[in-house]
């Protein structure tokens, strides 16, 4: 467990630049997250622009939660500048399934971008995979199948780590597979921690080195996070602002006491 532990003192130690063209939904959730994390935010979508901000970032997320022709052109082109210089791409395929024009998208990223991280919720993963998946919305999805099974092989297939959060997170490499079982229910009810849980793997891949650990850490410290918010609230309206609290004060300490983290292979 240390070695996921270590992570985020790493994170806060070097406060990497996470450049982050997102949803207008959750803007301002996933640069707070960031900030609460010990990173630093910027949020910037205009094509003229982005190459000169991936230029000085450590990681670059992209995520379609309210996509449109304009913000493809410019996560394609700070996804390129991004693949230049080397740094993880995470993408968050928001709805993916959902419509065929979020999922061609996605499958877009994929040919074009060398993307190193995958994050999204069973529904989405697995309509990637071409698996039996349904999507509704954006904010939900259901998945017929065995999870570990499909993380591993759409890792493998792709040389992405692949990550579905639900109520046990699931990542995987492609050679390994884990579980975090970390998190409560209240964690769904608000909008945008599936995005926020995105940015910090971003976070966490810049510092980390390797993506396998960082998004198992990354996924472990939310997931704690919301369970110490939950502590001191049972509605969504409070929890909020409670787990970003929860998030600014984590420490590695509360990492090996509440950490559920299962290494499957």
């Amino acid at each position: 467990m240390d070695k996921y532990a270590d992570l985020l003192n790493r994170v806060r130690e070097r406060n990497p630049l996470v450049h982050q063209i997102t949803n207008y939904v959750t803007v301002n959730d996933c640069a707070n997250i960031t900030i609460c994390i010990g990173a630093s935010p910027v949020m910037s979508h205009a094509p003229e622009d982005v190459v000169d901000m991936v230029k000085i970032a450590d990681a670059l997320v992209l995520n379609i939660g309210t996509l449109d022709e304009k913000q493809i052109e410019g996560m394609l082109i700070a996804g390129k500048e991004a693949g230049r210089r080397n740094i993880p791409i995470i993408v968050d395929p928001v709805g993916a399934g959902a419509t065929p024009y979020r999922s061609q998208t996605v499958y877009e990223f994929m040919d074009k971008l060398p993307i190193k991280i995958l994050k999204g919720n069973a529904g989405e993963i697995g309509t990637i995979a071409g698996a039996s998946a349904k999507v509704r919305g954006v904010d939900s999805g259901e998945f017929c199948g065995d999870l570990k099974k499909t993380v591993m092989d759409l890792a493998k297939e792709t040389g992405v780590t692949v990550v579905i959060s639900g109520a046990e997170d699931i990542i995987s490499d492609g050679q390994r597979v884990a579980g975090v079982s970390n998190g409560v229910p209240l964690m769904g009810k608000v909008s945008g921690t599936g995005c926020m849980a995105t940015a910090v793997c971003g976070a966490f891949a810049a510092a980390a080195d390797n993506n396998f650990d960082a998004c198992v850490s990354a996924m472990a410290y939310l997931g704690i996070a919301g369970e110490e918010a939950a502590k001191k609230s049972s509605a969504p309206g409070t929890f909020k602002p409670l787990f970003l609290d929860a998030v600014y004060n984590l420490s590695d300490e509360l990492f090996m006491k509440s950490a559920k983290v299962t290494e499957y292979k």
